[in-house]
């Protein structure tokens, strides 16, 4: 059985590139909890964890997770907290861990615009080297219909911007999210914002729809039609194909994803895209991804 020497908030989410890193919850919870697709935190209050406790979770942790790495910063984008508060979690943890290889935190486009460049480069020299941040689509139309909080100008702003800072970024692109309607705007979008971004690290994900097809159609703030997976695969080949980047590890592998690609874009783009050419041609035209349980 699984041994931790704290009591976590459940439920707890991480990347699947976080596996093996010390987590550490600084708030419960999102702060925006309002995106149409995201049933992570809707059992949860956003809260901001008294310091305290954050503390004292540090270094417990630290004794029991001797050597560690990678610590990642929970739940939905503690990276709202301001600089003042991350640098005290980060003089906490390089305090009681010594110094780490990194320190990682989900994050939202429009809070790390908030903070100076300054600020960032303080972060980053203090062992914040990555933000993971799901923008989900680069097509404004969408981004208001899926009620993201974001427009593609502030997404590009506060992305370059961490980048400026010398922190890397790993972006998420939601596969499906528009539905049939907005598939080819959407494609197109996402490959145009990922070109302009060109970041460290790319995945795409595919929408999950855990309480039905009707509660997401009733959330969604336009006419969302569902995908076949020969439709998902096809959106998928449009964007790796319109995607034209410089060494950008992408991975496709996600629980949510029906077909697994790795490589690295743009040096792997034809390889990527015969083997979606492959899925396709042995899928029925007729065949829908299957609803997961809600556990």
């Amino acid at each position: 059985m699984f041994f931790s020497p704290v009591s976590y908030h459940q439920p707890v989410f991480r990347p699947p590139g976080e596996a093996n890193s010390v987590i550490i919850q600084a708030t419960l919870g999102c702060s925006w909890n309002a995106c149409s697709f995201c049933e992570m935190y809707t059992s949860k209050t956003f809260k901001v964890r008294n310091p305290a406790e954050v503390f004292a979770d540090i270094q417990k942790l630290s004794q029991h997770n001797a050597g560690a790495k990678k610590i990642f910063l929970a739940d939905g984008n503690a990276f709202v907290l301001s600089s003042k508060k991350l640098m005290a979690l980060l003089d906490q943890i390089n305090t009681s861990f010594g110094r780490i290889q990194r320190v990682s935190s989900y994050a939202l486009p429009k809070d790390i615009s908030n903070k100076s460049l300054s600020e960032l480069q303080e972060l980053q020299s203090q062992g914040l080297k990555l933000l993971y941040i799901g923008i989900e689509t680069g097509d404004d139309e969408l981004l208001k219909l899926i009620n993201k909080s974001e427009t593609y100008n502030s997404t590009v702003d506060g992305i370059l911007k961490a980048q400026q800072a010398g922190i890397d970024t790993s972006i998420m692109i939601l596969n499906g999210i528009g539905g049939k309607e907005y598939s080819e705007q959407h494609a197109l979008n996402s490959a145009k914002i990922i070109n302009e971004i060109n970041p460290k690290f790319l995945s795409t994900l595919t929408l999950s729809l855990p309480y039905g097809l009707e509660h997401f159609q009733n959330k969604f703030k336009g006419n969302y039609q569902q995908q076949s997976i020969t439709e998902l695969y096809k959106e998928l080949k449009l964007f790796i194909e319109k995607t034209k980047v410089d060494n950008v590890i992408y991975r496709s592998d996600h629980v949510s994803n029906n077909l697994i690609l790795k490589g690295i874009l743009s040096k792997d783009n034809d390889k990527l895209v015969s083997t979606i050419e492959k899925a396709i041609a042995n899928t029925s035209e007729n065949q829908y991804p299957s609803a997961p349980e809600v556990l």
